[in-house]
């Protein structure tokens, strides 16, 4: 039997339906041989599941620099048909962008849309992650919410992977979900029993919670080496290991549209990448109350590094997946420096989220010096211009993205593409000098200048951006409204300055 399986059924010697995703790393630092035995291990776990429409559902999504999923737990009805489509898969020899693959395993992979089973049929939710290496992203935040979100996650590490990191990922008990092994061939070590005996030999004589003062409050669970307290549904399981609180996200009608996430007998509710929380705090929304033209400026110089700036990009197709994207609505321009500018794609050439994202994924990183100053300049002089697709009448926005000081000067063209009316958020990572950043972003600074110590925490400013930036689309139409009023209005000079005051200052 499946070891790593007990700690998700009660009683382990009886199949019960689950909905299980592989997340399987594919990075260019998996050998041929070595992704074949990974292969060949999912193959003979999937012997100890009961695969079925009705029974356990299977989906599978490998990832590298992206995620590409194989099949999903609605695709297959068969052990067989998984089988087949494991051995078909090919190696993607990439990066290792973990959270970025936990992140779709949560919105994507378990969804109803993707055969998940609704929530109410309490079928444990299982995502399998099997890795060899250091994440190039951040992993903390989105496993904490994908096993917040009720997903059940073990954590393989294969060779000289970090512990810490499986932990950061997998479930708790860490005994139970999270596993090392010194290199691929020993994966096959994690099935089966630690005894000789292939059967499961759980019996009633070893029904630890009949024999033991568990104190357990709900359900006291028989585990081989042990037991473990479970909570009946609709309740959390508390640090203590034994006592339970209600889950009030399952207990109240709490009317989030994405997510809802529980804090003791409170909720907030949250939503998916690419949206906003509304001003009920309760609905989701993409920025569809301005018009704008963005031009994004990005550091591509050598001391990001190839991986980072693969965060670079996925940071910017966030932002992009926040915005009303289209022929009529805010349009997107990209420019990246280094020693020289280099325009990636100019406000006039897309008109959809999907083909900027694709432009913004085959970027190639320049990897040479960091002359913001310069960029800023092409920036004013061309991105805007009617010539690169600019438009006369929507607000001008500007995202300049650095990570160490600039190799020549940047306040002048930031003061001069300031002076003429475009708004510039500042992004600062790491070694960004905080006077230059001052020097570009508008004012005020608290508004516009954003910093975070590491590419890891880069996240965490990224919704306060898409959050300002939404607000700010709003104010720039309520500025546009009253000077219209202030142009069609036979009043004095002194009630139009009032009149702009009062709307940006309601904001």
């Amino acid at each position: 039997f499946l070891k790593l399986t007990t700690v998700f059924l009660t009683n382990p010697c009886k199949a019960i339906p689950l909905d299980f995703v592989f997340v399987i790393d594919s990075s260019r630092s998996i050998r041929s041989n070595d992704y074949e035995k990974v292969k060949t291990f999912i193959i003979n776990l999937l012997q100890f599941l009961d695969i079925g429409h009705d029974a356990t559902r299977v989906g599978l999504l490998q990832y590298g620099s992206v995620v590409q999923p194989e099949f999903s737990l609605n695709t297959y009805g068969s052990r067989a048909e998984v089988e087949q489509a494991v051995k078909n898969m090919e190696h993607l020899a990439t990066g290792t962008m973990t959270g970025l693959a936990i992140q779709y395993t949560m919105e994507t992979a378990f969804t109803e849309d993707h055969g998940a089973r609704p929530l109410n049929m309490h079928i444990p939710r299982i995502a399998m992650i099997v890795t060899d290496g250091r994440p190039q992203d951040t992993v903390k935040e989105v496993a904490a919410e994908a096993r917040k979100a009720g997903i059940q996650i073990f954590a393989i590490g294969v060779g000289r992977v970090d512990m810490k990191i499986l932990k950061t990922i997998g479930s708790e008990p860490h005994s139970e979900h999270v596993h090392l092994v010194a290199n691929f061939s020993q994966i096959e070590i994690l099935l089966g029993f630690d005894d000789d005996s292939p059967q499961c030999r759980l019996s009633a004589a070893e029904d630890t919670c009949a024999e033991v003062d568990h104190g357990c409050e709900h359900i006291c669970a028989n585990l081989p080496d042990g037991h473990e307290c479970r909570c009946r549904p609709g309740y959390d399981l508390n640090l203590d290991g034994k006592t339970c609180s209600v889950d009030v996200c399952q207990t109240l009608e709490h009317g989030c549209e994405h997510q809802c996430v529980a804090n003791g007998s409170s909720y907030m509710c949250k939503c998916f990448e690419g949206f906003i929380l509304a001003e009920d705090k309760r609905s989701c929304k993409k920025c569809h109350d301005g018009v704008m033209d963005l031009v994004f400026v990005i550091d591509g110089s050598k001391s990001l590094g190839p991986a980072n700036f693969e965060l670079v990009k996925q940071f910017v197709n966030s932002i992009v997946d926040s915005l009303d994207i289209s022929r009529t609505g805010t349009h997107v321009g990209l420019i990246q420096y280094s020693t020289k500018v280099r325009t990636e794609f100019t406000l006039g050439q897309y008109v959809t989220g999907d083909s900027i994202k694709q432009a913004v994924g085959r970027m190639q990183y320049m990897g040479r010096g960091s002359r913001t100053g310069s960029a800023l300049r092409h920036m004013f002089e061309s991105s805007f211009s009617s010539r690169e697709g600019g438009r006369p009448n929507p607000q001008q926005v500007t995202i300049v993205f650095t990570d160490g000081r600039s190799q020549d000067d940047v306040s002048e063209w930031a003061s001069k593409a300031k002076s003429s009316g475009i708004t510039i958020y500042a992004l600062g990572i790491g070694k960004a000098i905080e006077q230059e950043l001052r020097e570009i972003a508008s004012e005020p600074n608290e508004m516009y200048l954003y910093y975070a110590e590491s590419f890891e925490k880069m996240g965490e400013i990224t919704q306060k951006l898409k959050s300002r930036m939404c607000k700010g689309e709003r104010r720039h139409l309520g500025e546009v409204k009253s000077l219209l009023q202030c142009m069609h209005v036979n009043t004095f000079f002194a009630k139009c300055q009032f009149i702009v005051w009062l709307s940006t200052a309601k904001i």
